[in-house]
């Protein structure tokens, strides 16, 4: 029997195919990039809505994108496969989880999280430590995974001092505070016409900079 998944794989064979789709036979990588990135953003709005229906027709539009891409891959490549990827999954998450298919035992979730980062660096062998943080994510992402990922080096994304002012004013501060505090941000923005999303990007830009800098890594 034919599962839909490969049902799936053979429908877009067919619509790549002479004869079938020219829409879907003329599209590349670059033109669907961006379908994958609405997709994406549908997807996550489906998880805040909390509609389990409107997930699964979301992730079914996604995993469309990623058998799309698989296929114009493999009209190049021939051993690009939907199979060759998952296997790629299957072997990473296996390797990358010792303590679940193999025998490794550890005490603490530190020393979990340290094999797992050996492991990932062993795979992909990187120059910084800012390889791998695409600079198209929101700028507000790209911040968080640059701050996180340069926790261990000496290289501040400010001086701190308007973080303690902020402190200062506000105390203790959860969801909600942190919420409008970056709403309050955005509207100051736009008070002065400021675009808060390029003024963030181009300051992550000069920060994964003074990290590679810091690092002797060329930018």
């Amino acid at each position: 029997m034919t599962s839909a998944v490969e049902r799936l794989v053979q429908v877009m064979d067919q619509l790549r195919s002479p004869g079938g789709c020219p829409w879907d036979a003329q599209q590349t990588h670059e033109s669907l990039a961006r379908y994958l990135l609405e997709e994406t953003y549908e997807t996550l709005e489906a998880m805040d809505q909390g509609d389990l229906g409107s997930l699964r027709e979301e992730l079914g539009d996604l995993l469309l994108q990623i058998v799309f891409h698989a296929r114009i891959a493999q009209e190049t490549e021939h051993e690009f496969t939907l199979e060759a990827i998952a296997q790629g999954v299957v072997d990473k998450l296996i390797r990358r989880h010792p303590h679940v298919f193999g025998d490794v035992e550890f005490e603490s979730e530190e020393q979990l999280e340290a094999n797992w980062a050996a492991i990932k660096a062993e795979e992909k062998p990187r120059d910084s430590v800012t390889d791998g943080v695409p600079s198209a994510m929101p700028s507000l992402q790209v911040a968080t995974q640059l701050m996180y990922r340069a926790r261990k080096l000496d290289v501040k994304a400010s001086d701190g001092s308007m973080r303690e002012q902020l402190r200062e004013l506000v105390g203790d501060v959860d969801d909600s505070t942190i919420a409008q505090l970056l709403i309050a941000v955005v509207e100051l923005a736009r008070e002065k016409d400021i675009d808060s999303e390029s003024v963030l990007r181009a300051e992550m830009t000069r920060y994964r900079a003074a990290i590679r800098s810091q690092e002797g890594v060329n930018s």
